[in-house]
């Protein structure tokens, strides 16, 4: 694969513009472009549009397809837009492997909030994406209404750290879904105790794509390990001013009871310093919400009832 180039994604995605399989909602594609010649991909879910969007940013190793289930719950009445980081998805791999760092994912998602014209979002990051959130809230928060932050905060544990060190870049693929899903079930098992094969599986076609070799592989750009791995042998910097920025809205802190990521302590000085900021616990399970647990479902409408009001 040439260092920019895009998958074939025929298998990954064939529903532009169509309904997402298992979902009544509907969304487009979109693509914008980055500063320094990327294309990358985002979902349009339509919603009113006298409320601010849902700016949704994934993980470090995800894509779209992980806001499936906050769609399913709230597309409609919410606009949602679902972007690609460089790497990931449909979005274009990037020509060298150092731009796989935060400063130049907020320099596309500004591009981004630019291509839409987008005055009003409220943002809602999964780890790596509520980092991206805090950081963004820091030099300037006007336009973010409120914020959901997926298991993340400004102290991450070294723990959490090592073990997604451990399986980032490895670059497996899989003959079919259920080897896939057992593969993921063996990586993960810790923090979904409670997944049933089913589930295991519909895991791995969020986080997996049949490639054009007909196997199954993770769907990201294997490179972004190189800085990744290099970045956490570096002293982290201090994160709470960050942090704190996302005071003076409405905030919610979706933790995960078996989290290596984010301890306990974290989360509770986190409600007890940022203004606004509410804590839901999500039982029985890790690193991180699916979005679709009951408890993170109804601690996101009570986020957005506020938003909205």
């Amino acid at each position: 694969m040439a260092p920019h180039a895009r998958r074939n994604k025929a298998c990954a995605d064939s529903s532009r513009g169509q309904a997402i399989a298992g979902s009544d909602e509907i969304y487009t594609i979109g693509t914008w472009e980055t500063a320094d010649g990327l294309t990358l991909s985002f979902r349009d879910y339509a919603g009113r549009a006298d409320r601010p969007a849902l700016l949704c940013l994934h993980g470090l190793t995800r894509n779209a397809r992980d806001f499936g289930p906050l769609a399913d719950a709230f597309a409609g009445e919410w606009r949602l837009i679902v972007p690609e980081m460089r790497g990931r998805g449909m979005s274009d791999y990037a020509r060298d492997p150092e731009t796989y760092r935060i400063p130049n994912y907020l320099a596309d998602v500004d591009a981004l909030l630019g291509h839409l014209s987008l005055e009003e979002y409220v943002g809602v990051g999964t780890s790596m994406g509520g980092l991206m959130l805090a950081l963004m809230a820091a030099r300037d928060g006007s336009r973010m209404k409120g914020v959901v932050l997926n298991d993340i905060g400004p102290v991450v544990e070294k723990a959490g750290l090592e073990r997604i060190g451990e399986y980032v870049g490895l670059g497996r693929s899989f003959p079919t879904w259920m080897h896939a899903a057992r593969a993921l079930r063996e990586q993960a098992r810790a923090d979904h105790p409670g997944f049933d094969i089913a589930a295991w599986l519909q895991h791995a076609k969020r986080m997996m794509v049949v490639g054009n070799n007909g196997r199954i592989a993770f769907d990201y750009d294997m490179k972004i390990a190189e800085p990744f791995v290099r970045d956490g042998e570096k002293e982290t910097a201090d994160l709470w001013p960050a942090f704190k920025a996302l005071g003076g809205r409405p905030g919610l802190l979706l933790h995960g009871e078996l989290s290596d990521l984010l301890s306990a302590e974290t989360a509770a000085h986190m409600a007890a310093d940022i203004d606004g900021m509410d804590v839901a616990l999500i039982p029985q399970t890790g690193h991180a919400s699916t979005l679709e647990e009951p408890e993170a479902q109804a601690a996101i409408a009570s986020l957005l009832a506020r938003v909205a009001t």
